[in-house]
């Protein structure tokens, strides 16, 4: 599991640390890797548009192919779901 975002790696560093994540956090500063998955794209709130990161999870195989793709993603129950598609890929 690899965790990327715009964010610095000092921002990062203290999201792993409050969260106690063990895994890696990319610190995509210059949106290289959210501009290649498609994810890095224009958004809007509140009548404001700006251009930022459409939460997503992609389940890439042993092999680096893009097995499955959550959309929207939102958090919680999240895990869940990534867990179950997982499991079915590993019985498979």
């Amino acid at each position: 599991m690899i965790g990327v975002s715009p964010d610095p790696v000092k921002k990062h560093a203290k999201f792993k640390a409050k969260y106690g994540f063990t895994y890696p956090l990319v610190a995509d500063t210059e949106h290289v890797v959210s501009q290649r998955y498609g994810v890095w794209a224009e958004k809007s709130f509140m009548g404001r548009t700006y251009w930022g990161v459409v939460r997503t999870t992609f389940v890439i195989d042993d092999r680096g192919r893009i097995v499955h793709v959550f959309e929207k993603v939102k958090p919680d129950g999240h895990a869940d779901e990534v867990a179950a598609i997982v499991a079915a890929l590993r019985a498979t």
